[in-house]
């Protein structure tokens, strides 16, 4: 039981407070193969507004993350907090809201008010 609570510990000073409202940066190793067959790891970068957290602080927590891409599309990623092959997670924003979930961005046309 000491050892789990040991290890947790240490995956939470890895990942910042990650609330919804904040624009984020997510970047995360994908695995590909080049030419000649060959596996190699590249970063992607994921940058979105982060409409909902779910499973707290713990080791299977998640977060939903929502950008929009060109023309116009939304794009939403869940990602897992804790996993191998999230790099990091950099903090661009935060907004001013007022809910634990954000889901009505999705239809949502104005911009947030940012937090001071």
């Amino acid at each position: 039981m000491a050892e789990e609570n040991k290890k947790n510990e240490e995956q939470k000073e890895d990942v910042p407070e990650v609330k919804p409202g904040m624009l984020i940066r997510v970047y995360e190793k994908i695995k590909e193969l080049d030419v000649k067959g060959q596996a190699k790891e590249r970063l992607q970068v994921f940058e979105g507004i982060v409409l909902s957290r779910h499973g707290g602080h713990m080791p299977g927590a998640t977060i939903t993350v929502r950008k929009i891409a060109a023309d116009n599309i939304g794009v939403e990623k869940i990602y897992p907090l804790y996993s191998p092959s999230i790099s990091k997670i950099e903090i661009v924003k935060r907004h001013k809201v007022k809910r634990a979930k954000l889901y009505y961005l999705r239809d949502y046309k104005k911009k947030l008010k940012e937090k001071k």
